[in-house]
């Protein structure tokens, strides 16, 4: 992806016009394949000064894509009248330094830490192993196995990287599911038994955090499953996924 961001002095009478102006072209910007996103922001400090943030799929996408397309021209004719109070418009590629800040706190933290996903996946696999369907597959489970998906857990959900450092990352799990042929049925009563287990536990049960908490356990086990069949060629090498509150954009490779 890159982000173009287009920098505007609009005289303070015209900010208003301006601001529906991009709110009309908006439209083609969410009609459009090649968009992901899009901000417009006025400076606070100096309010002639506007920032059209725009995330495209990559630049050619832009400009090639969206501007030699049939939605370019309706887009440009609602801006055109302010092209020229355009001080700059670059584009940017996004480096790896990101994250969120202290307000929002981590799906980890809300639930509790490392604490409560080791009361959860100690009370999951006793359910687990008692289970006709998936318990045999964990007939020889490891007995630190338990804790070891805690800290998978803990990592994917914003706490300490421990999975990573000590357990081998991505590649390590994805070698745990490798030729196991989990079918449909076992994945769904893995899920089912988790959900229980969550409840079992006390793990919060607002609907915020048990809709990102249960989206994981979703998009987790529907992979596991498809890395797990026999032919299958998953990505060798990734970094741990963490999941936060927000809602994850489609996989398109």
């Amino acid at each position: 992806m890159i982000v173009e961001y287009i920098r505007y002095r609009i005289p303070g009478e015209r900010s208003a016009e301006f601001e529906e102006a991009y709110r009309r072209a908006s439209r083609f910007l969410a009609g459009a394949p090649q968009c992901v996103n899009y901000e417009l922001s006025r400076c606070v400090d100096e309010p002639a000064c506007h920032i059209l943030r725009i995330t495209w799929t990559s630049t050619e996408d832009h400009l090639e894509g969206f501007r030699g397309g049939e939605l370019f021209p309706g887009f440009l004719a609602e801006i055109k009248p302010y092209v020229g109070m355009i001080e700059e418009m670059r584009h940017y590629e996004p480096t790896g330094v990101r994250g969120d800040g202290g307000s929002v706190p981590t799906l980890y933290t809300w639930m509790g830490g490392t604490e409560a996903l080791e009361r959860l996946t100690e009370r999951f696999y006793e359910t687990v192993k008692a289970d006709e369907l998936i318990g045999p597959l964990f007939a020889h489970m490891d007995p630190a196995h338990p804790r070891y998906v805690a800290m998978w857990l803990a990592e994917v959900f914003g706490g300490p990287a421990r999975y990573t450092g000590e357990r081998g990352g991505y590649p390590h799990m994805l070698g745990m599911h490798r030729n196991r042929a989990i079918t449909e049925a076992q994945r769904r009563r893995w899920v089912n038994l988790l959900a229980d287990a969550a409840d079992a536990v006390g793990l919060p049960d607002d609907p915020e955090f048990r809709a990102a908490f249960m989206g994981y356990i979703e998009w987790g086990t529907r992979l596991a499953l498809a890395n797990s069949q026999p032919g299958a060629t998953p990505v060798e090498q990734a970094p741990v996924p963490h999941w936060g509150w927000g809602v994850a954009p489609p996989y398109q490779g």
